[in-house]
């Protein structure tokens, strides 16, 4: 043998290792069912306040998404971006309100004003994955563009108290909580930052996200973060905003203002905001939507005013708003929780400017689909399962057709059915229907066609039967879960037996 093809068989071929990226998922069975239930249940409460689907695509252009080259080898951090053949840069949406603002402006002179229009879809975050942070989770959101009266941003927050109370969440399970970007500026500028400064932009942003973390980090996180900066658990140092004390207790007595109803909080504010121009103006903002709220019947328990809800995100320029789950989980370590946030928006009136050069309103909000779905599973939400299954066995490879024509009639007959077409025995085959977790099995052997019936096996019954049987002549003499039909009779017996 030539020693060429002794070293190719001493070379290993090379077997990549089955592994997950780190940060993503995959879903099956109950999870996607769930999922399904909450993308159709949403749809139909957007579709009843007059919104259309859009779909939009997975990637779009950099600069379309706000993420900006900061040098010749990459984006900026937070998105996953490949280099196009043309020399640009796409990137996967991290979310679909900045596609949306590129829809606006590229169809604008075509389309209805106000635009109403809802999506689902997947968006992706290149950011550290951790425990319920994953690079991928689907959203499913509703925006009206072109309208700029706070009665739209007031019927988004009452839009998504329906889709809460649609999906089986009840009185004092949630609650809509809003708040105003105008408000946290003016208490800015009540801080010392001046808006003409040049980091003005980065050191709002700091300060922003630095409250947008109270609930997770607290009085004390969120203090350090408006000060000197903080360590967590990691030892990861995150830098702080470096106000003076009296700056961050402003910030804090700000951000504890909510009182026990909307009236009472507004009042709160409009005495923490004084005569700051941009503050009144978005105290109005304020109630205005709480007269809509109190006009159509949605109490304080339903939506209230909360000056810690703020956002993470720059391109908000008004009304603000998070859906909580006020329920508590426990955590990893045990401890007693509440399970927050499950989706939010508000009010960007400065994002397709950055297209078409003029200012256009627009308000919305984002459900977080996965996030949710997980908070339904904790309560135990049960979706509508799938209807039973019931698997055709093979008992005589060469009547295979017959069966197959079955299984058709079964199908035309609005049952749901399947023919095993695996090569292995009777035993595989059951064993091969339980792990579809099936209702039922049906099968025709020499017997059968010889009285003109078919064997059914009710493996449903089976499993709960064996429950209560306790030695094996018990189970063989058993036949509790097996029956005979005739052919003429079978698409109603089994009807009968899954409904």
């Amino acid at each position: 043998m030539p020693m060429s093809e002794k070293r190719q068989k001493k070379q290993k071929l090379f077997k990549p290792k089955a592994r997950i990226a780190r940060g993503f998922r995959d879903l099956s069975g109950d999870t996607l069912a769930l999922q399904s239930h909450m993308l159709t249940t949403i749809a139909q409460v957007y579709e009843r306040y007059g919104f259309d689907q859009l779909d939009t695509p997975t990637f779009e252009y950099a600069d379309a998404l706000g993420k900006f080259l900061p040098d010749a080898e990459r984006p900026n951090e937070g998105v996953f971006s490949i280099e196009d053949d043309d020399g640009q840069w796409i990137s996967l949406r991290y979310d679909l309100t900045a596609p949306l603002a590129r829809y606006v402006a590229e169809h604008y002179d075509s389309l209805p004003k106000p635009l109403r229009r809802y999506q689902s879809g997947y968006v992706y975050r290149n950011e550290k994955p951790g425990p319920g942070r994953f690079r991928q989770f689907m959203q499913m959101d509703a925006d009206t563009v072109g309208a700029g009266h706070p009665s739209a941003d007031a019927e988004i927050c009452m839009m998504a108290a329906d889709c809460m109370t649609a999906l089986g969440f009840g009185q004092g399970e949630f609650q809509i909580r809003v708040n105003n970007r105008k408000l946290l500026d003016a208490i800015l500028a009540q801080c010392g930052l001046e808006a003409e400064a040049d980091d003005y932009e980065m050191r709002r942003l700091t300060i922003l996200r630095a409250m947008d973390k109270l609930d997770r980090l607290g009085h004390e996180g969120v203090c350090a973060l408006l000060g000197a900066g903080r360590k967590d658990e990691s030892g990861d140092f995150t830098p702080g905003a470096l106000l003076e004390p009296d700056a961050i207790e402003r910030i804090m007595d700000f951000l504890s203002a909510r009182q026990a109803d909307r009236h009472a909080t507004l009042s709160q504010l409009e005495r923490l905001i004084g005569d700051h121009p941009l503050g009144i103006e978005g105290l109005n903002e304020m109630r205005i939507m709480d007269d809509m709220f109190t006009a159509l019947g949605y109490g304080s328990e339903q939506i209230t005013m909360d000056p810690a809800i703020v956002r993470g995100l720059g391109y908000y320029t008004g009304p603000v708003f998070e859906i909580e789950l006020t329920f508590e989980i426990m955590d990893d370590t045990g401890k007693p929780v509440q399970f927050g946030s499950v989706g939010g928006g508000g009010r960007y009136d400065d994002l397709v400017q950055r297209f078409k050069g003029v200012r256009i309103p627009a308000t919305g909000i984002s459900i977080g689909v996965s996030r949710l779905a997980a908070a339904l599973e904790l309560r135990g939400h049960q979706s509508d399962p799938a209807q039973a299954l019931i698997v055709a066995l093979v008992l005589e490879p060469d009547r295979r057709v017959d069966m197959a024509q079955l299984v058709q009639q079964l199908r035309l007959a609005g049952l749901r059915a399947e023919m095993y077409v695996g090569d292995s025995g009777m035993k595989a085959q059951l064993r091969y229907a339980d792990a579809r977790n099936a209702r039922l099995a049906i099968m025709i052997g020499e017997d059968e066609r010889m009285k003109g019936v078919v064997t059914v096996k009710d493996l449903a019954l089976g499993r709960q039967k064996s429950q209560e049987i306790d030695s094996n002549s018990e189970w063989r003499e058993s036949q509790h879960s097996q029956f005979e039909f005739k052919n003429d009779e079978l698409i109603l017996e089994l009807t009968n037996l899954i409904k």
